[in-house]
């Protein structure tokens, strides 16, 4: 059966194809080009032509004639999910509470594919060479909280995962071995937690923990995020992993409140 006959009859190609255009445009694409976006996409030049200029003439995209970038009111588009989402305002004054007390950054995630979504953020003045808001996007199996949530995953589901996934490394740290990866998630399903060394960034280190629902399923991850030279991955666990999960604690106590 071929793909199209899988999706249906109801399926919207030239939909897919729209946002596969908005899709091209990240934090490394901030401009492109109509062949570049065609590239990215696989669309034709034509295709992507009517896309881009359909995008401008909304509003959602500007151009200079050459270049293609995106504007603000394309954030329209994820405030709905966003504002629609219970979590982040239920998180976030237990984790500015959290970082006022560890003085380190926390994020909440929640998993979108094979990356991890920011939907919530507490920063320090800390600067770091990682650049994180609300709606930045990781490769889950590097970072803490995409490894607690793939370790919630069916099995059947995180087998498809390792088998398609590329784990490219984005450190010398890097975990690139499936087998190893499957390993560290197993324990991290385990102990409820997990440290990442280094790994999505050198110099960086993020303890993470699951957010269930009200019935015991993982819809989200809360971390804490802090500089190597803070100490060694002991010191670190020891020093913030009790208040994480108390954090973490608390804000399935109000999302089983408000359920």
């Amino acid at each position: 059966m071929s793909e199209e006959q899988q999706r249906g009859s109801a399926f919207v190609q030239s939909l897919e194809r729209g946002l596969a255009v908005i899709r091209a445009f990240d934090s490394e694409h901030v401009e492109l080009t109509l062949s570049e976006v065609a590239k990215i996409t696989g669309l034709t030049r034509a295709a992507a032509r009517r896309f881009l200029h359909t995008l401008v003439e909304l509003g959602y995209m500007r151009t200079d004639g050459r270049l293609f970038a995106l504007r603000p009111r394309i954030l329209e588009l994820g405030y709905a999910y966003l504002s629609s989402l219970s979590l982040p305002e239920v998180a976030q004054p237990h984790m500015e509470r959290l970082v006022a007390t560890v003085h380190e950054s926390s994020s909440v995630s929640v998993l979108d594919g094979d990356e991890v979504v920011y939907v919530a953020r507490v920063p320090t003045k800390r600067i770091m060479t990682v650049s994180i808001a609300v709606g930045t996007r990781f490769p889950a199996y590097a970072t803490s909280m995409g490894r607690v949530l793939l370790a919630a995953q069916e099995e059947a589901w995180l087998e498809r995962y390792l088998d398609k996934t590329e784990l490219r490394p984005l450190t010398s740290r890097t975990i690139t071995d499936p087998g190893r990866l499957r390993a560290v998630l197993a324990e991290t399903r385990q102990q409820g937690w997990t440290l990442v060394d280094q790994e999505l960034e050198e110099g960086l280190r993020s303890i993470a923990a699951p957010v269930h629902d009200a019935d015991g399923v993982v819809i989200a991850a809360v971390n804490v995020s802090a500089h190597a030279s803070r100490g060694s991955s002991q010191t670190i666990r020891e020093e913030l992993l009790p208040h994480l999960l108390e954090t973490a604690r608390l804000i399935e106590e109000d999302l089983r409140a408000g359920s």
